[in-house]
């Protein structure tokens, strides 16, 4: 992940962005309620995409205060650091991710809805999430920062599931490549 905010984002490592990837335990592993999903390229043993679930939703400042009001904490699941190597784009992978998080999520119970924000510079981030959910804020036209701001439309919170649906809990799902 570390490697992704140098390379993709061309930021580097800004410790208010990117804290929880210097301490992935305490950010996605303890806590019951968040999950990080990692993909392995088995043949050459190294880590071709990961995804991120927590229940923190989106913090005012830096974020408009109307999303951090629309997406409070606790019932909130925020994706996160959803990143494929790029040579490993274009196969699934970070579909597959998201579903599963989204089963997480659903399984959970407790949340009731999904959001998410991604950099429309990164190539083919905003394509992707377009694909999947429904745009609430493009701070390019509020705010002119590169930052646009989804809600995953498709999440069906648990006790909206048809009567006679269930999901399997998954603590710990790992996608192969």
């Amino acid at each position: 992940m570390l490697d992704t905010v140098y390379r993709d984002f061309g930021t580097g490592y800004v410790p208010r962005w990117h804290g929880d990837i210097i301490d992935l335990h305490g950010a996605y592993v303890a806590p019951a309620r968040h999950t990080l999903l990692v993909a392995v390229d088995d043949r050459h043993e190294e880590v071709v995409a990961t995804a991120a679930l927590d229940s923190r939703g989106p913090a005012h400042p830096p974020n408009p205060r109307r999303l951090a009001e629309r997406y409070p904490p606790g019932t909130t699941a925020q994706l996160r650091r959803v990143y494929v190597r790029p040579d490993h784009r274009r196969r699934g992978l970070a579909r597959r991710l998201v579903a599963a998080l989204l089963d997480f999520a659903a399984a959970d119970g407790g949340y009731r809805c999904v959001y998410l924000h991604t950099d429309p510079g990164v190539p083919g981030a905003e394509a992707f999430w377009r694909s999947l959910g429904e745009v609430v804020c493009d701070e390019r036209q509020e705010t002119g920062q590169r930052v646009v701001h989804f809600e995953i439309s498709s999440f069906q919170p648990a006790a909206e599931f048809p009567e006679g649906a269930t999901l399997d809990r998954r603590t710990e799902p790992q996608p192969s490549v």
